[in-house]
């Protein structure tokens, strides 16, 4: 039967005393103080009392019955108490007793006799206990611990150990049987010992890194000592800065990944003897990383009406391009004020493409928008590239290799964020090299550009705050990925007003200035530039314009010189200097007129790589005679075309009594149909209701009417489909003095794109049958029976 004790409670915060241990307490706090005091007032020789570990303000169910051995102070002065402990009990209920402390009912624990299995635990113990104390250094007490030959004293020293927590001591104080503490004690014991281990490890590793570091810092002083010496012996200067390439890379502000990278370019060049040619090849690698300029970025203007003043100043028209880059300005000043950054690794740079035919001004527009929004402007020259290194860079295994256009854009603008222009992109080709198309969809998706990496840099760059604008003049030439990537914005030509003004403001100061002239020499007043625009020149954009112009002032330059110039240049001079004009006025000498006189011919609106055009249909029916049938196309045309001249035919044969043409004739007679302009590659389906009004004009005998032009795409069904390009179409039937113009109803929301001005001197159709194109382009009957008499 357990012995029955009553001890005053000595509680004990976030602490475990275990049998056998001898610990000092402090007398300062009231509750150990007062159990101290209590048991003293009960037995004066070797007072007890129970301690009783208190873990959350909870007391535990187990106990030590510990003695007081002395009670005194501690060389500090405070008052203290050393208590040893005795033994396992139960804590019971309260009771009363002498003094202010709590006094509880304890009945004394059974300890099991330590057998076989203790015991070989007891030597595991105590070969682990050894190990981590002398890992620890704490020497004095490894012998201590082998001179314990009782396991259960053995397992109940483990409370001095540093490395359990109060949990598991608490563990250990309520575990009664010594096999059963001891195997929890060694299972601790091996996870501690696997932990100094590894810190070990670690300790040991970074204790060499660091040796390895001041070892190399004191070679690297010393050679460069050394070669200083050998400088000064050979009476050359001691290296600067610049040249040593480890400081200019610690020095520069480079990106962490980048600065890891030429550190180990620098090493190798420290490591590789001057003889190699690979020193060239890491130096100029090193001198092209050191050149970019990788967290240099431009500010931002965000005045927007002084941006538009920029863009009104620098070109006439061009409203949409130009509302396009105030938009974008916009969006960038509205997130610059709420604070937003870099949202899922991309900034706020743009990709626009600038398509349009020549001499609208898409290349200079680069460098007026980079003027607007205070960025650098670089030029990247695309036209006739066929090489995919010219983009992506080369490898650095091939002789002369050097990074990629756009690495060497980046680097010329100075800054991360600038306007870089891609001249030509539809002039790109492809061949054996590759398909530098094909790497420019990484350039100009905003989703991916912000980790481009260039085949010779081999490191990411940023390019996802570059304004990147492309410029083209044929959009079909490039390819559907690449397109899908660029927003487009179309230019479509001027109008003979903006024309007149853009010489006006723009191309006249400009070769007055080449010309060594000044406005006060020489003016040209704005008849003779109109006359220049609509009779000397016919096409979208302003170069051929700015050549007459420059023409003019030779002259005039001239004529000075031999005292001969009359300074004021008027209407009247253009033909001494310039000649006869080659588009004569159509009041005086209409083309069309002269070309649709006769049966057969009829006047179609196309789209080339020089803007829209007039373009002329002409179809005529072979001799009976001949024995000729079939269909000849001539004009080198392109499948397209032949295909829309062979639609219009067979759906002329199926409906000519509907329409009251002769068709029968066709039995027996061949068609022959000619586009004029033969040197010119043509193609596209806009023009089948040409084709087709053609076709009816020679059957019928009925011209087509000089004031009208057409486009449009036919079906087998006389259906009107619509077509693109409307809007230079329809400039190109204005510059050509048509009044007429019929379309697919269907384009009729592309009307919306023609200036005001073009539309107020032209009388638009929206058709959508071939019924209602022959209805208003023939002549009626009447009329061409009269004109035949």
């Amino acid at each position: 039967m357990s012995e029955s004790l009553i001890l005053p409670v000595l509680p004990l915060d976030d602490e475990v005393v275990l049998p056998g241990m001898v610990v000092p307490l402090d007398l300062s706090e009231g509750e150990i103080r007062a159990a101290i005091d209590a048991a003293r007032a009960l037995a004066d020789n070797k007072p007890e009392v129970l301690l009783v570990p208190r873990i959350d303000g909870k007391y535990g169910p187990v106990g030590v019955r510990a003695v007081v051995e002395q009670v005194g102070r501690l060389p500090g002065g405070e008052p203290a108490a050393v208590v040893r402990g005795v033994g396992r009990v139960r804590v019971g209920s309260g009771t009363t007793g002498p003094g202010a402390a709590l006094w509880v009912q304890a009945s004394v624990m059974d300890v099991p006799e330590a057998g076989e299995r203790a015991e070989e635990l007891a030597r595991e113990y105590k070969a682990l206990t050894t190990t981590i104390l002398q890992k620890r250094g704490a020497w004095q007490v490894v012998d201590a611990v082998n001179k314990m030959d009782d396991p259960s004293l053995l397992a109940d020293n483990s409370g001095y150990a540093p490395w359990l927590t109060t949990q598991r001591k608490v563990e250990i104080l309520q575990t009664a049987d010594p096999a059963d503490r001891l195997e929890r004690l060694v299972e601790w014991a091996r996870e501690h010992l696997a932990e100094l281990d590894v810190a070990e490890t670690i300790r040991k590793d970074v204790q060499e890194g660091m040796e390895k570091q001041q070892r190399e810092f004191l070679l690297r002083q010393q050679l460069a000592a050394v070669r200083k010496e050998l400088a000064e012996l050979n009476g050359s200067s001691p290296e600067t800065e610049e040249e040593d390439y480890r400081a200019r890379v610690e020095a520069a502000d480079l990106p962490e990944k980048v600065r890891e990278a030429a550190l180990k370019e620098v090493d190798k060049l420290e490591r590789t003897s001057d003889q190699s040619p690979e020193v060239g090849w890491i130096r100029t690698w090193l001198d092209t990383v050191l050149d970019i300029p990788w967290n240099n970025r431009t500010e931002d203007s965000y005045d927007i009406a002084a941006a538009r003043a920029v863009l009104d100043a620098d070109h006439t028209g061009l409203d949409d391009v130009k509302d396009r880059i105030i938009e974008y300005l916009a969006v960038r000043g509205r997130r610059a004020e709420k604070g937003l950054g870099v949202v899922g690794g991309r900034r706020s740079g743009a990709v626009l493409a600038l398509a349009g035919p020549p001499g609208v001004g898409k290349t200079s527009l680069g460098e007026s928008v980079a003027r607007a929004m205070g960025r650098t402007f670089v030029r990247v020259a695309l036209g006739g590239v066929r090489d995919e290194a010219e983009i992506r860079g080369h490898r650095r295994t091939y002789v002369g290799a050097q990074a990629g256009r756009i690495v060497r854009a980046i680097r010329e603008a100075g800054s991360m964020n600038p306007v870089v222009l891609l001249d030509e992109v539809d002039k790109v080709g492809s061949d054996y090299r590759g398909d530098p198309t094909a790497a420019l969809l990484e350039v100009l998706d905003p989703a991916q550009n912000h980790t481009f990496r260039d085949h010779y840099l081999e490191v990411e760059l940023d390019l996802s705050d570059v304004l990147f604008l492309a410029t083209a003049n044929v959009l079909e030439a490039i390819p559907g990925p690449l397109l899908d990537r660029m927003e487009i914005v179309t230019l479509d030509g001027y109008t003979e007003d903006e024309k007149v003004a853009i010489a006006r403001d723009h191309l006249l100061p400009r070769q007055l200035d080449k010309a060594g002239l000044t406005a006060e020499d020489v003016t040209v007043d704005e008849e003779a530039l109109r006359r220049l625009a609509g009779e000397y020149t016919r096409e979208a954009g302003v170069r051929s314009l700015e050549r007459s112009i420059a023409r003019v002032l030779r002259k005039v330059t001239a004529s000075v010189a031999l005292g001969e110039a009359e300074l004021p240049v008027t209407v009247g001079d253009l033909v001494p200097y310039l000649g006869r004009p080659r588009h004569v006025p159509e009041s005086s000498l209409p083309e069309s007129s002269q070309r649709t006189a006769v049966p057969g011919v009829a006047t179609g609106l196309a789209v080339t790589g020089a803007g829209g055009d007039v373009l002329y249909v002409e179809a005529s029916l072979a001799d009976p005679e001949t024995g000729d049938t079939g269909l000849t196309l001539t004009g080198q045309l392109g499948d397209v075309m032949k295909e829309s001249a062979r639609i219009a035919l067979s759906y002329l044969r199926s409906r000519g009594a509907e329409l009251e043409l002769p068709v029968t004739a066709l039995k027996d007679r061949s068609v022959h149909v000619h586009f004029p302009a033969g040197a010119v590659p043509k193609d596209g389906p806009s023009a089948g209701v040409t084709l087709t009004t053609a076709l009816a004009s020679l059957l019928s005998g009925r011209t087509v009417r000089s004031d009208v032009a057409m486009t449009g795409e036919i079906s087998l069904t006389g259906r009107v489909l619509p077509i693109g390009g409307v809007k230079q179409k329809l400039l190109a039937a204005h510059r050509a003095g048509i009044t007429t113009v019929l379309i697919p109803a269907r384009n009729e929301p592309d009307l919306d794109d023609v200036p005001q001005a073009v539309r107020d001197e032209l009388t638009v159709h929206t058709v959508s049958d071939v019924r209602e194109v022959l209805e208003i382009a023939l002549t009626p009957a009447k009329v061409a029976e009269q004109a035949a008499a």
